[in-house]
């Protein structure tokens, strides 16, 4: 039975607002260049969009419910949505303020603009007005709503324009739905200037109601519930059916919240709520465009090189390229850090052993891939070329089902053997096992990173990637497909360390034994760098180190619901958090051992439905000069003073260099690897 209440944990969902709030903060970081500022408010807003899918659907369900369940903190469901509503309002406040005030500084030093409807002259005029004409108006639909057509179903995500038109008999309702089959941003001939397409069709409205009088305009979207209900109780060719109708059946989703530009006449949001029968409290008013994720359609102008960052060239080691790289794995394991260190080596591999003549067998999971994956096509070229190609692909990967689906039917129709996922659980390890037949017997190379195999948040995430020919890993990784593919229950792991079988009970076993080091008058410490820190377990298990004298670390990029530095309670633990030009992702577990440190890599966060609802795998650095590497690493993001921040006893966080003392050189840590990867 548990000793800690729910004043020892922070809300999840605030600690997760608390983190766009970090997000936030780089938009208006005087570091950031300008065009770097507004992917931060993308990055806000697509964020956003995702926890009220998700998150706020799944807490007011709850609460419709009348479910009384407590979060870990103590809250109920109605408690959580009423502080999510308070603290998105601010952050949303915040946002929009900056989205004014960059804009109008990008207009000024970098000659790109936004325009409105009436900026438009001359060549710019005749473009849009042809534009309008020749491919907007054929695909409008006016949607005019009345007793024999009643409201119409509007798609979540999507940008609507609800009018008030003038009729004999009074005022009437009107939709018009902005059509996603074409460009948001539009960009307009002779520099870089752009039009949104919900200010063209807006000010061109009159030829859709020819022969009404418009009275009142106004904006608003619908976010609707998208978490996936999937029946698992079925065979894989139905799995994948039953997810493609689910996919299909999102846009079907309960409204979970309406965002709307201010200046919608009261009566048009009285009708809205009316309709779509949400309260007031589901409301959330914009001072701007709704949607900024189309802020990322700016972001790669020409010409304006002084508002980006310095490009980041990845460094590429030319003796790990081709069949090499199995001479190199047969002598030394390789340990690199992406994306200062090139992604390219990883599909390498892949693409080597599908032309490889010595390779017999590849086997992948597959989490979440690029929209044109160099690593499908590989795939797929080797079972063209005869070689046994066995892929998980993890159908169940939220909001990238219907991208999986598409790879797991084109790597079925090459002739790869498909998994589909295992019933109940995401496969969330990374691991690639590949069988190579060599003159002295058959060898197995392993690769096991933090990250996805995706060659395009390769560039922009910070993961580790791992290669080895270590018998023992390629024994594990061999026993997890099995586990994957087929029926087998061995758990005599060598080295592996798997969810949900044991993960969790090792990582207590191994905060345990910092606890015992320091009961005997050993050393103990405790650094764990992870993306999210909400389960009660693992947070109560460091609560009892701190409380026995262990130093604990954590470095933790998203949500946290424990709270430091509390007398009694956490004195001995520090959480900090990294929001900079790249995203941390890499878990890191280390343990000083009292002296024999270990130190684990992988692909699990501690988050519940990582260590008991996923398959995961840890596995450990062993070599000296590997655990050097990521030892180090961990001293340079403590040392960094530009973008690490420090969890405050109220739950939020302030930058370290507010809290230092006295002035010293600015050290910026992921800045320095990349400098250093360019040398």
């Amino acid at each position: 039975m548990s000793t800690y209440t729910g004043k020892d944990f922070y809300n999840r969902e605030i600690s997760w607002i608390e983190f766009n709030k970090r997000v936030l903060s780089e938009a208006e970081a005087n570091d950031n260049p300008l065009l770097e500022k507004i992917k931060f408010l993308a990055i806000v807003s697509s964020n956003f969009d995702e926890f009220f899918k998700v998150r706020v659907a799944g807490l007011k369900a709850q609460d419709e419910s009348n479910l009384e369940l407590r979060d870990i903190a103590g809250l109920l469901p109605k408690e959580q949505l009423a502080i999510i509503k308070k603290e998105v309002t601010k952050v949303i406040d915040k946002q929009y303020k900056l989205y004014t005030t960059i804009m109008d500084k990008i207009k000024v030093e970098g000659k790109i603009s936004i325009k409105t409807y009436e900026e438009l002259q001359g060549k710019e005029l005749r473009f849009i007005e042809n534009y309008y004409n020749e491919t907007l108006f054929p695909i409008l639909t006016p949607m005019a709503i009345d007793t024999f057509r009643p409201f119409p179903h509007l798609n979540s995500g999507a940008i609507n324009l609800i009018l008030n038109v003038k009729e004999k008999d009074g005022i009437s309702f009107a939709i018009v739905e902005i059509p996603r089959v074409v460009n948001r941003l539009i960009k307009l001939p002779g520099g870089n200037n752009f039009i949104l397409l919900e200010e063209v069709i807006k000010n061109n409205l009159n030829r859709l109601f020819n022969g009404y009088e418009i009275i009142d305009i106004g904006y608003f979207r619908i976010t609707r519930d998208e978490d996936l209900g999937i029946d698992e109780n079925s065979g894989a060719e139905d799995l994948l059916v039953e997810i493609e109708k689910e996919i299909k059946n999102r846009k079907w989703g309960n409204p979970v919240r309406v965002e709307y530009i201010r200046g919608v006449s009261n009566k048009s949001l009285e009708f809205l709520k009316e309709q779509i029968e949400l309260e007031e409290e589901n409301f959330y008013p914009v001072l701007g465009p709704l949607d900024l994720t189309f802020l990322w359609g700016m972001v790669d102008v020409d010409g304006v090189e002084e508002l980006k960052f310095e490009k980041n060239i990845p460094r590429y080691y030319k003796e790990l390229s081709g069949e090499n790289i199995f001479k190199i794995l047969s002598k030394r394991n390789i340990l690199l850090r992406h994306p200062f260190e090139s992604f390219d080596h990883v599909v390498d591999l892949v693409k080597t052993s599908a032309q490889d003549p010595k390779v017999l067998a590849i086997k992948q999971t597959l989490y979440r891939v690029s929209g044109d994956s160099p690593i499908i096509k590989y795939l797929k070229k080797a079972a063209e070329n005869g070689k046994q190609v066995t892929v998980l692909v993890e159908l169940k990967a939220r909001f990238d089902e219907e991208r999986n689906v598409k790879w797991a039917r084109e790597l079925e129709e090459a002739g790869c053997h498909v998994i589909y996922g295992l019933s109940g659980l995401k496969t969330h390890a990374k691991c690639l096992l590949i069988i190579r037949k060599e003159e002295d017997g058959i060898k197995r190379y392993v690769h096991l990173g933090t990250g996805n195999y995706n060659d395009s948040t390769a560039k922009l995430y910070v993961d580790y990637s791992f290669f080895t020919m270590d018998e023992e890993m390629g024994i594990d990784a061999s026993y997890l497909f099995n586990k994957l593919t087929g029926f087998s229950k061995i758990d005599d792991w060598k080295k592996l360390i798997v969810a949900p079988t044991h993960l969790r009970d090792t990582l207590y076993r191994f905060i345990d034994r910092e606890i015992e080091n320091i009961v005997k008058g050993g050393v103990g410490k405790i650094v764990i760098k992870v993306n999210g820190l909400t389960d009660q377990g693992v947070i109560e298990k460091l609560y009892d180190a701190s409380k026995a004298g262990v130093e604990v670390i954590l470095i933790v990029r998203g949500a946290c619901c424990l709270k430091s530095g509390i007398i009694g309670l956490s004195e001995n633990i520090k959480v900090y958090s990294l929001v900079g030009r790249f995203l941390e992702h890499d878990r890191i577990y280390y343990f000083e051992n009292n002296g024999e440190e270990e130190l684990y890599l992988g692909s699990a966060d501690c988050m519940r439905r990582n260590l008991d609802g996923r398959v995961e795998a840890m596995f450990p650095l062993e070599n000296k000069e590997n655990r050097k590497k990521v030892t180090q690493l961990i001293k340079d993001i403590l040392k960094d003073n530009v973008k690490l921040r420090v969890q405050n006893k109220d739950g939020s966080y302030s930058l370290v260099n507010q809290k230092l003392k006295k002035a010293i050189p600015k050290f910026n840590y992921q800045e320095y690897y990349r400098e250093r990867s360019s040398e």
